[in-house]
């Protein structure tokens, strides 16, 4: 850097002295640990007032909180892979025999490949062409009420 350019107190200084202050600098940072020490000695001081406020305040314990029941333990299974078998066993059931699910409506469970078998040969049921709107159709009745904010 070129000296010739540089005022002569900023050269004596050693640093530019237009740009920053040291005092200011160092009255911030003592400000600031002033600030910090202070904040942390109102906290200590709230923290031991709610201490002592809890420990002698003599308010009746609830009744509740002394209550001697156990809590119940979770429900488990006393012999679990017997109930996985017995679970199993039902679920197949279901699914691969014919069972009668309401005889006088005529509805009856059957086995799911049986029932895939019947999809296969009959197809999904589908509706009727011309039974359903399109999509170039309007809705009658109800106005468009941006039309009718326009036609004002």
């Amino acid at each position: 850097m070129d000296q010739a350019n540089v005022p002569s107190k900023t050269a004596e200084a050693g640093h530019e002295l237009s740009d920053l202050s040291a005092k200011n600098v160092a009255l911030f940072g003592i400000m600031l640990a002033v600030i910090i020490i202070a904040a942390v000695l109102v906290t200590a001081a709230l923290f031991r007032h709610f201490y002592t406020v809890e420990t002698t305040s003599q308010v009746a314990p609830s009744p509740l909180s002394y209550s001697r029941e156990p809590t119940p333990g979770p429900k488990l299974s006393v012999n679990p892979g017997q109930d996985l078998q017995t679970m199993r066993a039902a679920e197949d059931a279901a699914l691969n025999n014919y069972e009668w699910v309401d005889r006088e409506k005529g509805i009856v469970r059957i086995p799911v490949d049986r029932a895939i078998e019947i999809l296969a040969q009959k197809g999904l049921p589908a509706r009727p062409q011309g039974s359903g709107k399109t999509i170039e159709e309007k809705p009658q009745g109800r106005k468009n009420k941006a039309a009718q904010g326009n036609q004002r």
